[in-house]
C-alpha cells in the first residue's frame, strides 16, 4: 500500500527540513516590515503559545505527575528565547487568556484526544509529538470564549488571526521535521508512514459513514409525523451498496477502525453532511439510482467515480485532510489510488484473498526509508562533494543551488548506492520526475545532468557495479 515512490517523497521531505534546519525547531520569527495586522498575528501567536504552556501546566494527574507539560512540543517551547521573555514579561502583566485556563483545561481534560492519550502512554508511535497539534485545532481554537477574547485585542482582523494560524501550521510543520538526533528524525519517517497508513483506512471508510448517515437519514423521514410514500417505500440502492457492505464487514478493516477508534461521523459529521449533499444533488446518483439493476462491479464502479469525481475535489473534505495532519495534503494523490485500487480488488479476489492491502509489499519496502534516510544523513558531506565537483562554477555558485535539487541529489546517489536490485534507470528516473514535481521547472534537467556526471564517476571510482 505505501509504495516506494510516496516513500522516496517522505524520505526527501523530512531529509529537507532535517538538513536545512540542523535539526533545530524554532518558533516563527518576528515579520519583517510589519503592519498592524501582523503584529497582531504575530503576538496573537506568541500568546497561544503561553497558553498553551499554562493549560500543560494545568492538567495534573494524581502524584503530581502532568502529561501535557511532559510533551516533547511543550519543552521545546519552554527552552525558546521567546518563550522565556513572555514567562517573566506575564509574571507582573496580565495573562491576557488567564480568565479561560480553567475551562480549557477542563475542556481538554474531559476530551477523548487526552484521555485516549493519557490511556495509551505511548510516545513512540508520535502521538507525544501529534497531541498539542490535535488539541490547538480541535479544543483550544474553536473555543468561543477564546475567540470572542481575540476579537477585542487592539488591531483585530479576520485575516490576522488566519496568519497566525498560518503560523501555527509552519510551528508544526518544522516541529515534526525537527529533531534531537537522527533516531528521533526516523521515529518521524515512521509516523509519517503511519499515518499515510490511517489515511488509507480513513478513505476505506468514507463510504461506510457516509452511507451510515444516509441511513439515519432515511429511518428519520420514516418516523415524521406525516410521512410521505417516498419517505415509507424509498429507494434503497445507495444505502444497500455492495461494496460499502463488503468493507464495513471486512475483518482488517473493522479492526483498524476499532483499534484506532477513527469515525469521520464523532469527528465531523459537518464534513460528512455536506459530502453526501453533494454526491446525492449530482448527476452521478442520479443516474446510479435510476438504473433498472445493479451488481457488485456496478456498486464498487459508482464509489469510484464518485471519490474521483466528488470527494477528492470537495473543498471541505480537503480542508478537514489538512487540519488531521500535515502529512495528508501530500499522501492524498498516492494513497487516493491506492483504495480506488482496492475498491477494484473487492470485485476480484476470490473468498480466501483479502483485498485490503498490506502496508508493505515485502520486507524490503519497510525498510527502503529508513535506511535511505539514515545514509544520507551520515553520508551527506560525501555526497555533497560529489555534487559540487561536477556544477560548473562559471554558470553556478555551488552556495547558491536550490537546497531541494541537492537533497533530491543526495537522496538518488544514496539510493544508487545501497539498493543494487533497484534498476539504475528506475532511480534516475524516479528522481528527475521529484525534482520536477518539488523544485524548480529546471530543476529535472539540472539533476539529470548532474546524476549523469556522478554516475560515471562512481564507476570510475569502482562504487558503482550495475
Amino acid at each position: 500500500m505505501i509504495n516506494r515512490v510516496l516513500i522516496r517523497i517522505k524520505v526527501i521531505q523530512l531529509l529537507y527540513s532535517y538538513l536545512l534546519i540542523e535539526n533545530h525547531f524554532m518558533l516563527e520569527s518576528q515579520p519583517s516590515a510589519p503592519t498592524k495586522e501582523k503584529r497582531f498575528a504575530y503576538s496573537l501567536y506568541l500568546d497561544l503559545l503561553m497558553l498553551m504552556v499554562r493549560l500543560a501546566d494545568n492538567n495534573e494527574k494524581r502524584g503530581g505527575y502532568k502529561p501535557l507539560a511532559d510533551t516533547r512540543f511543550i519543552k521545546k517551547i519552554l527552552a525558546d528565547d521567546k518563550i522565556k521573555s513572555l514567562e517573566m514579561k506575564y509574571r507582573h502583566d496580565l495573562f491576557p487568556f488567564n480568565s479561560l485556563i480553567s475551562q480549557l483545561a477542563d475542556e481538554i481534560r474531559e476530551s477523548a484526544l487526552y484521555k485516549n492519550y493519557v490511556k495509551s502512554g505511548n510516545t513512540e508511535n508520535g502521538e507525544d509529538d501529534q497531541i498539542w497539534e490535535k488539541i490547538m485545532n480541535i479544543i483550544i481554537l474553536p473555543n468561543p470564549a477564546l475567540n470572542r477574547v481575540i476579537s477585542t485585542r487592539e488591531n483585530y482582523t479576520i485575516r490576522g488571526v488566519e496568519r497566525m494560524k498560518g503560523m501555527f501550521e509552519e510551528t508544526f510543520k518544522n516541529f515534526y521535521a525537527s529533531r534531537d538526533n537522527i533516531d528521533d528524525a526516523l521515529r518521524t519517517l515512521a509516523m509519517s508512514m503511519e499515518k499515510a497508513r490511517e489515511l488509507y483506512f480513513r478513505l476505506l471508510t468514507l463510504p461506510v459513514e457516509i452511507v451510515k448517515l444516509r441511513n439515519e437519514q432515511l429511518e428519520e423521514n420514516r418516523h415524521k409525523y406525516v410521512p410521505t410514500d417516498e419517505d415509507l417505500n424509498p429507494n434503497l440502492r445507495f444505502v444497500e451498496n455492495g461494496l460499502v457492505a463488503a468493507i464495513a464487514s471486512n475483518e482488517d478493516v473493522v479492526e483498524y477502525v476499532e483499534t484506532k477508534k477513527l469515525s469521520w461521523l464523532t469527528e465531523d459529521r459537518q464534513m460528512v453532511e455536506a459530502l453526501l449533499k453533494a454526491i446525492m444533488e449530482s448527476d452521478l446518483y442520479a443516474d446510479y439510482m435510476d438504473f433498472p439493476a445493479t451488481d457488485f462491479q456496478a456498486d464498487a464502479e459508482f464509489w469510484r467515480l464518485v471519490f474521483k469525481q466528488i470527494i477528492f475535489h470537495n473543498e471541505e473534505f480537503l480542508e478537514t485532510l489538512e487540519n488531521q495532519s500535515v502529512f495528508w495534503n501530500d499522501d492524498l494523490e498516492i494513497i487516493g489510488t491506492f483504495v480506488l485500487k482496492t475498491f477494484k480488488r473487492f470485485e476480484e479476489v476470490g473468498e480466501n484473498e483479502n483485498p485490503v492491502l498490506p502496508m508493505y509489499k515485502d520486507n524490503e519496502d519497510a525498510s527502503f526509508g529508513r535506511i535511505l534516510f539514515g545514509d544520507v544523513v551520515r553520508n551527506k558531506d560525501v555526497y555533497r562533494r560529489y555534487i559540487d565537483s561536477f556544477v560548473d562554477s562559471k554558470e553556478w555558485d555551488t552556495d547558491r543551488l536550490a537546497f531541494m535539487d541537492v537533497v533530491i541529489t543526495m537522496t538518488a546517489i544514496s539510493e544508487i548506492l545501497n539498493f543494487p536490485k533497484i534498476p539504475l534507470l528506475v532511480s534516475i528516473n524516479e528522481y528527475i520526475e521529484l525534482a520536477k514535481s518539488y523544485s524548480t521547472s529546471k530543476s529535472g534537467a539540472f539533476v539529470n545532468g548532474l546524476l549523469s556526471s556522478i554516475i560515471n564517476k562512481l564507476r570510475e571510482e569502482g562504487k558503482l557495479n550495475k
